[in-house]
């Protein structure tokens, strides 16, 4: 027989006192984010924002992604402060290859059961990451789904929207043999090749290094995504940087191509950069190639400038500047074979 005692949607699973507080302890956090161009605060069911009146055309760009396993780890390690920094990085950081300032940022939130301490704390990261990226964190959606995610874990997705004046849009076109590439260090692993990283540590067992780069073994794996936006924008204007890469899922190898023409290659000097512990660590127990490592990983390198020779030292001087590490780490060459990108 049906019992006629009635169901809240709490005894459903879904608590909406829960998700009321989140978003009384988001507002502060969103608060630190603003900029010139936000017209409301979080709460409404839409967010406003006016395009800055200095771009005379401007051009919105939009990015979007997620942490994907990672968060796996972060689960397992109750490390939740830092993935939404790689949730920000991962779109901004897309947006700035076009030579976009990025304007604004909005996040999902899912789960099965809204744990709202653990949720403020990826919350908070990802307002770490917009303010350092000078882009405000202006709306998003937490979505309590009982039965749809297992216990104490969540699912992010961020979305970035930027702006450029239109004859200053980045796509590589210029790009000729001659060309010098830079490559920015990257923090370590980012956002890209969790699904092996896991792997790796689950062949090592309890044979784990104790700190490798200088740091605790699971801060090194989960160190975030660097955010490349200020100091690359800073370059941009100053210099004539004719293309960007940012080094996400394929590497070095797949990603660099995407911005380069068709009749051109790029050449990268293997050991023009320096080979992190955590890399080489996660090499050896994987037992792959460098081939594999550098379609794999970004490698050490998470974002790549294509500049004139003459251009190339003082690129670098400002970009070191504002706090980046920067390699010659190659150059732009005819594309004579298949392969758009060598290492050698």
């Amino acid at each position: 027989m049906t019992s006629s005692a009635p169901i809240s949607y709490k005894d459903a699973g879904v608590d909406i006192d829960a998700g009321d507080a989140l978003v009384e302890r988001i507002k502060p956090l969103a608060r630190k984010t603003l900029r010139e161009g936000v017209l409301a605060s979080i709460g409404g069911f839409g967010a406003l924002f006016e395009v800055p009146r200095r771009y005379k055309e401007p051009v919105l760009v939009s990015g979007t992604d997620g942490v994907g396993t990672k968060l796996k780890l972060a689960f397992e390690w109750g490390m939740h402060d830092t993935v939404g920094i790689d949730l920000v990085g991962m779109s901004v950081n897309d947006v700035l290859v076009q030579g976009a300032e990025p304007l604004f940022f909005l996040d999902y939130f899912a789960c099965g059961k809204l744990d709202v301490d653990t949720a403020e704390r990826v919350v908070a990261g990802i307002a770490r990451g917009c303010e350092h990226s000078g882009c405000a964190l202006i709306g998003g959606e937490t979505a309590e789904m009982p039965g749809m995610y297992p216990p104490g874990e969540y699912d992010l997705a961020g979305f970035a929207v930027g702006v450029v004046e239109k004859s200053k849009i980045l796509d590589g076109r210029n790009v000729c043999p001659g060309d010098v590439v830079l490559g920015l260090a990257s923090n370590g692993v980012h956002s890209n090749g969790f699904s092996l990283v896991r792997k790796v540590i689950e062949r090592a067992g309890t044979e784990l290094p104790a700190r490798l780069d200088g740091q605790l073994f699971r801060d090194a794996v989960m160190a975030p995504t660097r955010l490349y936006v200020k100091p690359v924008l800073a370059a941009l204007a100053q210099h004539p940087v004719k293309a960007l890469a940012h080094i996400t899922g394929g590497g070095l190898l797949e990603n660099i191509p995407r911005v380069l023409p068709a009749d051109c290659a790029a050449r990268l000097r293997a050991g023009s950069w320096p080979r992190s512990q955590l890399y080489a660590w996660l090499q050896r127990v994987a037992g792959i190639s460098d081939f594999e490592m550098n379609r794999t990983f970004n490698n050490g390198i998470g974002m790549v400038l294509v500049i004139e020779p003459a251009h190339a030292a003082a690129c670098a001087a400002t970009l070191r500047e504002a706090g980046e590490t920067v390699y010659e780490i190659g150059a732009i060459t005819e594309r004579a074979q298949a392969a758009a990108v060598t290492v050698v």
